[in-house]
């Protein structure tokens, strides 16, 4: 007997409009949020969309609007949650797009395997590690995400549920399309075998920009993981002073007997008291920030080695702080980050130059190198240095300011990452992705009546 097909969501009854933000807090808009629990159930809500779209949304760790959908709906996919194999062998995992890195990490890490690639947040969806093409502190040696799916499957406009793999125009809009091209459903992801769940971390301090850049450059093929934080209120000789942390993961032979019992245990560590809802505004002042970027500038070691660290402190911190985003106050924080290729190190410094000058109050501030870049047509990373700062977005000027750093960024064939963006321009965009006439080409094809969209998708003409 023939089986009766779902009964789409009763948009306006069974799903109430809800405010939607991302990370940052800085522009909710409202939208019908629809949660489906099955394949069946997502096609469904993405046939009761209306006339304004839908887009799909994981965690909501996007920084900007990328993942809201002002006046239409908004599919939170975190209920396709299952781990649906395990090859422990070949280090394969076939599971559903709303699996969390954080359950993988749970699940694969007592088997040995460890996720391919983490950003600084361990609570972020396979699908929206694959929609953003997230990178981490590996890109030089791993690349991004998308280099290690080995195949997806894709709800598309039309109803159709395709499977998708590498070296496909589908595959590579898809990869840093920002949820445009479809609802991924589950993924199948290659897996990094580790000995054990610590990680063995070197320290060092560089006095200023050219110091860090010196020292990245001349070392950074011996580790797979590299980081730095960067002081971007220091000033004068000190400017871009930094604290550099790199490392890899710790040999079974290098954990003190008492590890040795279980040498893969996932510890994530302890997690603090939340963030209070309310924070008064102006806490993070130059001055606050200042004091914090000198003490922890000064707290951290000359040169340390060897040191073995939890997963969670090397690679997630601040996933320790429950709601740290608002710390930043009701006005939210805008994070901006870019990207300028090898031997444009004078924009980069005058970039940096200019924050320390305007004296952006910014206390997470990261600076990076990549290596190869990926094949997504709207994947942000490229061979070069990236930079990524917080600034509250209350700044006074802080969007004329960021524009001209953006006409910086694109004149020197760099560009801004959109699942950081909040306010970037459409001119602006085009100039950075420099495929996005195939991008949008695939999009209209796929996709002629924007059933998927987003508040970014309309802001930046996408």
């Amino acid at each position: 007997m023939p089986s009766t097909p779902p009964t789409p969501p009763t948009p306006e009854a069974d799903n109430p409009t809800e405010p939607v933000t991302g990370w940052g807090r800085t522009a909710p808009s409202v939208a019908r949020v629809l949660r489906p629990r099955s394949y069946e159930e997502a096609a469904a809500a993405v046939r009761a969309c209306g006339t304004r779209g839908g887009i799909a949304r994981g965690l909501g760790r996007a920084y900007g609007d990328a993942a809201q959908n002002a006046g239409g709906s908004v599919l939170d996919m975190t209920a396709l949650a299952r781990i649906r194999s395990i090859d422990a062998d070949a280090g394969l995992v076939v599971c559903d797009a709303g699996v969390s890195l954080h359950h993988l990490m749970e699940v694969l890490l007592p088997l040995g395997w460890f996720v391919p690639v983490t950003p600084g947040t361990r609570y972020v969806t396979v699908g929206g590690a694959i929609g953003a093409d997230i990178h981490g502190k590996n890109h030089h040696v791993s690349g991004s995400f998308s280099r290690h799916v080995r195949a997806f499957d894709l709800l598309t406009a039309d109803g159709t549920i395709r499977t998708v793999v590498p070296g496909t125009d589908l595959f590579d809009a898809t990869t840093g399309g920002m949820g445009l091209t479809g609802v991924i459903l589950s993924a199948t992801v290659q897996l990094l075998p580790v000995e054990t769940s610590l990680m063995s971390v070197d320290t060092e301090r560089a006095a200023d920009l050219d110091d860090l850049m010196a020292r990245l450059t001349a070392n950074d093929h011996g580790y797979r993981y590299s980081v730095a934080w960067i002081d971007l209120l220091a000033r004068g000789a000190a400017t871009g002073r930094a604290v550099l942390t790199r490392g890899d993961h710790a040999p079974y032979d290098a954990l003190p007997r008492r590890a040795r019992r279980d040498p893969l245990a996932f510890r994530p560590g302890g997690r603090l008291p939340a963030a209070p809802a309310f924070v008064p505004e102006g806490l993070l002042s130059r001055a606050t920030v200042g004091l914090f970027n000198e003490l922890w500038y000064r707290k951290a070691p000359r040169h340390r080695t060897g040191e073995l660290q939890r997963l969670s402190a090397f690679f997630h911190p601040l996933d320790g702080v429950p709601h740290w985003n608002r710390v930043y106050g009701r006005g939210g924080f805008v994070q901006y980050q870019f990207v300028v290729g090898y031997g444009h190190e004078d924009t980069l410094r005058r970039i940096v130059a200019r924050i320390a000058r305007r004296g952006c109050p910014s206390f997470l501030a990261v600076l990076k190198r990549f290596g190869e870049g990926d094949p997504g047509w709207l994947s942000f990373p490229m061979p070069g240095w990236t930079l990524a700062l917080d600034i509250p977005a209350g700044l006074t000027g802080l969007g004329a300011f960021l524009d001209e750093l953006d006409e910086e960024v694109a004149g020197a064939g760099g560009r801004v990452y959109l699942a950081k963006d909040s306010r970037l321009r459409p001119d602006a965009l085009r100039a950075m992705y420099p495929r996005l006439p195939e991008f949008l080409a695939l999009r209209t094809e796929l996709d002629p009546r924007s059933v998927f969209t987003s508040d970014l998708a309309r802001r930046l003409g996408l």
